[in-house]
């Protein structure tokens, strides 16, 4: 069961899980991140790193963000993978929590 990155990373997007796996399984967009599904081997250590609560094993997306778990798959093979923390944008916190992201997603 991979993990998914759901909608309260878009404009978040902070780096900290991305230091913590094991296998390189993030990939970067140009304001949210994805876990490639067909990479995660579901070792848990980057769902405690997320400071925006964004990621969620497969089976505990919350209601409502189910569209994520496509999303991730999707995305994940046109973006590049991401192996090192960087900063989070400088904006990040004012977004954080903000509902109704999906739309703001850059590709």
């Amino acid at each position: 069961m991979p993990f998914v990155v759901t909608e309260n990373c878009v404009k978040c997007k902070y780096t900290d899980c991305v230091e913590v796996c094991p296998v390189d399984c993030f990939h970067e967009g140009p304001n949210f991140l994805v876990i490639d599904p067909e990479e995660c081997i579901d070792c848990t250590l980057c769902e405690p790193e997320c400071p925006a609560v964004a990621i969620f094993p497969e089976d505990d997306v919350p209601a409502g963000q189910e569209e994520f778990i496509a999303l991730n798959a999707e995305l994940s093979k046109l973006w590049p993978v991401l192996t090192e923390r960087k900063d989070a944008p400088a904006d990040a916190k004012e977004w954080d929590g903000k509902p109704g992201k999906r739309a703001l997603i850059e590709r």
